[in-house]
């Protein structure tokens, strides 16, 4: 049965024409088609193999379509997309967290105890934004997408960083984050950052899989 294999793989490549990823693409389909072949032992020929390759996978023309087509999707677009997105959640936070030290408003003070008193939840919230942003990634982009994971994430990292840094020396007076800022949030704030990389990089694999 690996005639079937053969030709598929062979239009795949034909269709990809000078995809700059064409290999490494190729082997994912070879590693595919292999995990099919192991489960389809029902396929009692050839064409039955085949068609089953292309009802789990697509028609190799189409394949070859969509990724070309992934191509036309500018990478600078979505990293900086992100990017933007990242620095909108830290500059909202920020006003929030000025806002309410500088002003006696009730609503505000409200929405900022509401806040408070779930900081697990915004963090996991936080870190499903890195899990999508991989995903992302990884679903557009296929192979190509790692390095633009990693500018990505370390671009969008520096807001993270910066509040931090000028946390951590008081450059920002800590009763401004009260109840927050206490050593047990400090050392779970640092673990999350840590982790957050390899959060991204779980989501892109999904994405990756996802693309195929």
């Amino acid at each position: 049965m690996e005639r079937p294999k053969s030709d598929f793989l062979k239009q795949l490549k034909y269709g990809l024409g000078s995809h700059q990823d064409k290999e490494s693409i190729l082997l994912e389909y070879e590693a595919h088609i292999d995990e099919i072949l192991l489960e389809s032992s029902d396929c009692s020929n050839e064409d039955q193999m085949m068609e089953r390759i292309i009802l789990r996978l697509g028609n190799p023309a189409e394949i070859a379509d969509m990724w070309k087509e992934e191509l036309s999707v500018t990478p600078s677009n979505m990293k900086w997309l992100f990017i933007l997105l990242n620095i909108v959640f830290f500059g909202g936070g920020s006003v929030l967290t000025l806002a309410h030290n500088l002003y006696e408003w009730k609503w505000l003070t409200a929405v900022w105890d509401n806040l408070t008193a779930v900081p697990t939840l915004i963090a996991f919230l936080y870190m499903f934004f890195w899990a999508f942003l991989g995903y992302e990634i990884g679903k557009g982009f296929g192979h190509g997408g790692r390095t633009l994971l990693k500018k990505t994430f370390l671009l969008s990292l520096i807001p993270n960083l910066l509040l931090m840094f000028l946390t951590l020396f008081e450059i920002i007076p800590h009763s401004w984050f009260a109840p927050l800022l206490t050593r047990t949030f400090i050392i779970a704030c640092i673990i999350f950052t840590i982790i957050l990389y390899p959060v991204s990089w779980l989501g892109y694999r999904w994405g990756r899989k996802a693309s195929i």
